[in-house]
């Protein structure tokens, strides 16, 4: 008695994760996502029936056509970089700090009351303390967060949304013709505005670059260094990693996500500095005016990466910027702007999910065996 094996080969293609992602097949994703987003973009303008290219020539000389044009995109990135990185550094823990806005105008209101209690110190210190008080204005909202989250077991959606609203209410009182902080004899809700000697200093001339970019920009290199090389990075990272291991590995969890949520807040919060005294130079309700919503964009397209987070800033600096050229040459409504953000936005995440498969031709080998005599 003996057997006889047949053998089958089938021939076809599959879809398998990546064990890695090179550097050149990231950058490769990032150009072809830019690619789809223009030619989504060109289909939008389209309907609209503008001159494509009269089109995104106005949109990027507006953004980067002149001197000028530069600076200002410089100075709408500014706030940009400080919630995209307060987002990418919560999520980079697997912890959805949904809660940049209010924690941008939780800080811009420390800010303010720093203004009343320092403004007769010297300058230098005066700035120190407004920055430490719109940090510690921001990372509050975001330990209240965390704390409900390892206590109450609230998910940090749920309360970073709602914080939110919360201290816009609370804003909304302080400005209130019976707030304390309405600046006397306005029609509007308001604050005094912050006298001109104690505004953040310009950085270049002819521009509205202020100390807030350079505040931006040390804080990218900070979060980049400290998620890279220190051990709180590290459990940062692991924590968005895989938990369980980290938590046998001795972690405090509970401690680490208010850690994580407090930073993250923080730095939200350092955004409300800029505006305060850089942008708006006075309180007023639409202070933030969806900055910390677009930092959760700038945080993914940016791959929650600290520095790329400063690239994807400038980006959409230009975009916002680009877009009063683009309205003025082509009298296209601003919605426009916001729609090919969100094209963008959606090109690039979709980029990210398909870089991380390969398609793969193989071979699938079948045996068969069979039983015979032989004699």
């Amino acid at each position: 008695m003996s057997q006889a094996q047949k053998t089958t080969l089938t021939r076809g293609w599959r879809i398998e994760p990546r064990q890695q992602l090179s550097r050149s097949v990231k950058f490769l994703s990032i150009v072809l996502a830019f690619l789809a987003a223009m030619l989504f973009s060109s289909l939008l303008l389209l309907t609209a029936g503008v001159n494509l290219i009269e089109a995104f020539g106005a949109l990027l000389k507006g953004a980067f056509g002149s001197w000028r044009a530069f600076m200002d995109t410089l100075a709408r990135a500014s706030p940009l970089i400080l919630t995209g990185l307060a987002a990418a550094l919560a999520f980079r823990g697997k912890i959805w700090n949904i809660g940049g806005e209010g924690q941008l105008i939780g800080g811009a209101m420390a800010g303010f009351l720093a203004f009343t209690l320092f403004s007769g110190l010297p300058r230098p210190v005066f700035y120190l303390l407004v920055l430490l008080f719109c940090f510690l204005g921001g990372a509050l909202l975001g330990v209240l967060s965390g704390w409900l989250k390892v206590r109450f077991n609230v998910d940090e959606i749920i309360s970073t949304v709602m914080m939110n609203y919360i201290i816009l209410y609370f804003l909304s009182f302080m400005l209130s013709a019976e707030g304390p902080w309405r600046e006397p004899g306005s029609f509007y809700q308001q604050t005094m505005m912050v006298p001109a000697a104690l505004r953040f200093p310009v950085l270049f001339p002819r521009s509205e670059v202020h100390l807030g970019f350079l505040v931006a920009l040390i804080s990218a290199i900070t979060v980049k260094v400290m998620l890279d090389k220190t051990p709180l990075g590290y459990e940062i990272r692991a924590l968005g990693f895989n938990p369980k291991a980290l938590k046998f590995k001795g972690t405090n969890i509970s401690r680490l996500i208010m850690v994580t949520l407090l930073l993250s807040g923080g730095l939200a919060g350092l955004a409300g500095a800029g505006e305060l005294y850089g942008v708006q130079h006075r309180l007023v309700m639409d202070l933030s005016n969806g900055l910390g919503y677009a930092g959760i964009i700038v945080a993914m397209l940016a791959g929650l990466d600290p520095l790329g987070v400063v690239l994807a800033a400038l980006l959409f600096g230009g975009l916002i910027n680009g877009a009063y050229r683009l309205q003025t040459v082509t009298g296209v409504p601003s919605a426009f702007v916001d729609a090919i953000q969100a094209i963008v936005l959606l090109c690039v995440l979709a980029s990210f999910v398909l870089s991380r498969f390969q398609i793969r031709r193989v071979v699938d080998v079948e045996s068969d065996l069979s039983s015979g005599d032989h004699r």
